[in-house]
């Protein structure tokens, strides 16, 4: 439980879901950080009850009951997912030097504030990692006794990093085409399918035909520079958006729907900075279609 304020600045993206940035704001509301960074996107005009909404979220943020030096960056049109995300992050590490970053559907566990903040102070400076993830979407596979492990994927449903770290963000994919001629993707997968995967996806954002996002560029820009995140052995954020109004996930998924685990203090550090392959293979294992896991599985039948 948090005893005292969190001096780590804390920055919350907001758009046009009062129920779900009621539950979030209530949580950083108990850990009391002492900067707040809040982020809004502007509503669409064409959609009925959306600018109603907005105002909603906005006024609840507004209730800072705890001393607090709050930043506001509200647009007042609609960027989408993609750019005001983008566009929030660099006006974010304009303000601060690091930063722990949720959403307004990414719920956590009140020992996630200190797990990013202890974790950005141990590794400031340290190259090696881009950044420090709540989410942890295959408990099952973190097979270790430290409180984290390390990872080539990561998650951003409640995550931490530093302004250095963010600088290196490459929006455009600006050597992909490079990347892809010399087969670079097959040098840390070492699944077929992982590598085609990931390519399609790098394709499709390249070329601009890709979704309304920013995290796969990220994902991109740290596969580039051999950066690792850090994530929790046990899910520590729990994504409660859900639903028919979001974004990106709009149809239910159990496998996604993990329980926020409070983190035990003082935590275990490991030995070494060595990335788990059989998390992340898991983790890219949830993210193939259906029809290729059955594939893959039937294929494994045949030879045993």
């Amino acid at each position: 439980m948090q005893t005292e304020a969190l001096q780590t600045p804390v920055a919350l993206f907001v758009f046009k879901r009062p129920d779900t940035t009621r539950r979030v704001f209530d949580a950083i509301s108990k850990v009391r950080p002492a900067k707040l960074l809040l982020i809004a996107d502007g509503p669409r005009q064409d959609r009925e009850g959306e600018a109603e909404a907005c105002r909603q979220v906005r006024e609840i943020v507004a209730h800072v009951n705890w001393p607090c030096e709050v930043f506001k960056n509200f647009s007042e049109a609609n960027l989408g997912c993609g750019e005001r995300m983008v566009s929030g992050l660099k006006w974010v590490f304009s303000q601060v030097e690091e930063a722990i970053i949720l959403e307004d559907d990414c719920l956590p566990d009140l020992s996630f504030f200190r797990f990013c903040q202890e974790l950005l102070e141990k590794y400031r400076g340290d190259s090696r990692i881009a950044y420090i993830s709540g989410d942890n979407l295959a408990e099952s596979c973190a097979k270790t006794e430290y409180s984290y492990l390390f990872s080539r994927i990561g998650g951003i449903w409640g995550w931490a990093t530093w302004r250095s770290e963010w600088q290196r963000y490459d929006r455009l994919l600006s050597d992909w085409p490079e990347i892809r001629k010399q087969h670079a993707l097959a040098e840390i997968f070492d699944r077929p399918e992982a590598v085609k995967l990931y390519t399609s996806i790098f394709d499709a954002m390249y070329d601009n035909r890709g979704p309304d996002t920013w995290d796969y560029q990220w994902l991109y820009t740290n596969f580039t520079n051999n950066s690792l995140a850090i994530v929790p052995k046990a899910n520590l954020v729990t994504n409660i958006g859900f639903g028919a109004d979001a974004t990106h996930t709009a149809a239910a998924d159990t496998r996604f729907m993990l329980k926020a685990i409070q983190m035990a203090f003082p935590m275990k550090h490991p030995v070494c900075v060595i990335p788990m392959r059989s998390f992340d293979r898991r983790r890219v294992q949830d993210q193939l279609p259906p029809s290729i896991v059955r594939r893959a599985f039937n294929k494994l039948r045949r030879l045993f």
